[in-house]
């Protein structure tokens, strides 16, 4: 096995510059393929183009659904032969929901990192690093590995753990709620567990075995967000700690990543749009890495690896072109990222072939209402700016009588071709029951449409994003969801961009505004190069310094720039005193000249006029964004309330069901 691998790899050499090239062309649709391709199974091409025949195109489908009033009865299948698979599916999530159902509030809790590697489960109990028996996990009987106390850090926890693969030892990065910086520690597993060793600053790591059985741990340093050097290290009697690779280039990152077989690692060294990966041989790590394809503007791509075959998916070509080369066998191994990007995001909750008539996504759990609109036909759910279809996600009680008088927030992110966060938060959860709508818009920029989503909302068609953010809270209000002077908006990092821009352009459609760490002066952010971020970033947000037509095209949608006196919403803004990602000092002349702005019309408008609140909460400590900070939840919740003119008396004893104050 490990000589045909070791053929197979040489070969792969040769042939990797062809990476590019389309040997056969398929004409796919995103909705039929996820089941065959999600877990690589390999697809021959008489099966695929079977497949093809008789499914609609996802545009088809979107223009048959009549509007957004729907129910789970539409979901019902109309053919007798789908009973069996439904039955099965909706089985396993009756058993999930009947558990959430069952189990009493208070036991909801946000869970650290977990991995399970050979019989046991690894796990952070308390302030320790423990493992127990996979069939125990349910229990306490578990073993102490490691005390986080001895790093002598303010409320550590662990954010990620690897296991060596015979488990001799493992592998855990620590960090803390104030603080990006982390410590990765390697423990010996033995009777007396023991820590052997720590590495400060590391943000990727795996494990690999080489020929003599000994356990090689690959590392990335990580200095000032700036992750460029990759490590080795061993440990017991043949200690070593060594530097792998240095990426020269400045606007490139570094993380590694094992293969689902752990066959091999790869390194992968990219940026916003463009990728190249080193392929490290599980099996012999101390030999020299494999290129892949060098890297090549605009070009993005993975690799995984599965009976001696890399499978690697490519944004190379068309979104409805099926790529493949031929390699080991005549296996489709590149797969168009787009295709299977969507399909994922299809295939995550229960399976395609329940929605694939309707593009539409339910789940019903007590009274709570969970609607995911994929594609409507309805014209006034389209961006204003050119009629493109935007999905959202919105969440209410079923039970809700009169839904124009609710409160409604609104979250966006749209950006770095990242899926906006819908994970389960308490107090979301807290402010649904209390009569709350979320309305989740998954604008241009983000990621779930697949890398043109991504495409059409950054550099100079940025302003894409805001048109759809408008055009999705319109299209709410249009639709019976709340009204502006119930309307919240609430974002983080860089989502911020579009909530501030607009707050300038449209604030009529808005009451109050939550934000978090937010991106607000892209302007001279983007004109520093000592940032530690703006050099990676230049592909999201263009560069000022150099690029007139860049610099011009930003200044038209900065939130800083674009302040003017008008009326504005009010405004509740956190900001972390050491953020490295977003500097204080751009949140504080943003929040300066708004308070100005708003000062001078509050003075052209005269004696009556009630002028918006801003509020700048500066937190302590050098994290980005400190999703479970009780201080922020309920200085944020207080602050809606207060503004929407709603009564908060039983909101904050529900919270407590979720959080330990």
């Amino acid at each position: 096995m490990q000589q045909k691998t070791k053929l197979f790899l040489q070969a792969l050499k040769c042939s990797i510059p062809h990476l590019g090239k389309c040997m056969q062309k398929q004409h796919l649709n995103h909705c039929n393929f996820a089941d065959h391709y999600y877990n690589r199974i390999k697809l021959k091409k008489y099966h695929l183009n079977k497949c093809l025949q008789t499914k609609p195109k996802i545009s088809e489908l979107a223009r048959n659904i009549p509007s957004r009033s729907f129910s789970h009865k539409d979901l019902l299948p109309v053919k007798q032969e789908k009973e069996k698979s439904l039955s099965k599916n909706m089985d396993a999530f009756e058993k999930v929901r009947t558990k959430l159902e069952t189990q009493p509030q208070e036991e909801y809790e946000i869970i650290n990192a977990e991995i399970k590697h050979g019989g046991f489960v690894y796990y952070q109990e308390g302030c320790c690093l423990v493992r127990c028996k996979d069939e125990e996990a349910d229990n306490d009987n578990y073993e102490v590995l490691f005390n986080l106390e001895e790093l002598k850090l303010d409320q550590p926890f662990i954010d990620c753990i690897r296991v060596a693969p015979d488990e001799k030892y493992v592998a855990a990065k620590i960090r803390t709620e104030d603080s990006e910086a982390s410590t990765c520690i390697v423990v010996k597993l033995s009777d007396q567990p023991v820590m052997e060793a720590s590495f400060p600053n590391v943000s990727s790591f795996e494990w690999v075995k080489d020929e003599e059985e000994e356990d090689v741990l690959f590392y990335t340093f990580q200095r000032n967000l700036r992750c460029h050097d990759v490590y080795r290290a061993t440990f017991g009697d043949n200690k070593r700690n060594e530097r792998f690779y240095t990426e020269k280039d400045p606007s490139y990152f570094i993380f590694l990543y094992l293969t689902k077989d752990s066959r091999f690692l790869t390194m992968n060294i990219m940026n916003k749009t463009t990728s190249e990966v080193w392929l490290i041989d599980g099996l012999s790590p101390w030999d020299p890495p494999v290129l892949i394809q060098k890297r090549i503007r605009g070009v993005l791509y993975y690799v995984e690896h599965r009976d001696d075959e890399l499978y690697i998916l490519t944004n190379v070509g068309e979104p409805t072109e099926f790529k493949l080369m031929r390699t080991a066998a005549d296996t489709p191994a590149i797969m168009n990222w787009d295709l299977f990007f969507t399909m994922k995001r299809n295939t995550k909750v229960i399976d395609m072939d329940m929605f694939k008539d309707h593009c539409v996504l339910f789940l019903k759990h007590s009274n709570l209402l969970y609607v995911n609109v994929i594609g409507l036909a309805d014209d006034s759910v389209r961006s204003l700016k050119d009629g493109k279809l935007v999905p959202m996600t919105v969440f209410h009680k079923t039970d809700s009588e009169d839904l124009q008088k609710k409160p409604l927030l609104v979250h966006v992110y749209g950006a770095y071709g990242m899926d906006l966060k819908m994970n389960f938060r308490p107090e979301r959860r807290v402010l649904v029951d209390d009569g709350w709508i979320l309305a989740y818009c998954h604008v241009r920029g983000g990621g779930e449409l697949g890398l043109q989503w991504h495409a059409d909302g950054r550099l100079t068609k940025k302003l894409n994003g805001l048109a759809d953010l408008e055009a999705c809270i319109k299209t709410l209000h249009g639709q019976g969801f709340s009204q502006p002077s119930l309307t919240s908006l609430t974002a983080f990092s860089a989502g911020g961009v579009l909530v501030g821009a607009l707050c300038n352009s449209n604030p009529a459609l808005l009451r109050a505004v939550t934000l978090e760490a937010p991106f607000l002066d892209v302007l001279n952010t983007m004109m520093d190069t000592s940032l530690p971020l703006t050099l990676e970033e230049l592909e999201e947000w263009g560069n000022p310094s150099s690029d007139e037509k860049h610099k011009n095209y930003i200044k038209r949608y900065c939130p800083y720039q674009n302040i003017k006196p008008q009326h504005y919403p009010s405004i509740h803004i956190t900001a972390y005193e050491n953020d490295e990602r977003v500097p204080l000092k751009g949140i504080v002349n943003y929040t300066k000249k708004l308070q100005e702005a708003i000062t001078k019309h509050t003075e052209d408008m005269g004696e009556g006029y009630q002028a918006p609140n801003i509020i700048l909460d500066i937190q302590p400590g050098g994290n980005h964004v400190i999703e479970d900070s009780h201080k922020k939840i309920t200085a944020q919740i207080k602050f809606l309330y207060e503004e929407l003119g709603l009564d908060n008396t039983s909101v904050f004893e529900d919270l407590k069901k979720f959080l330990k104050f």
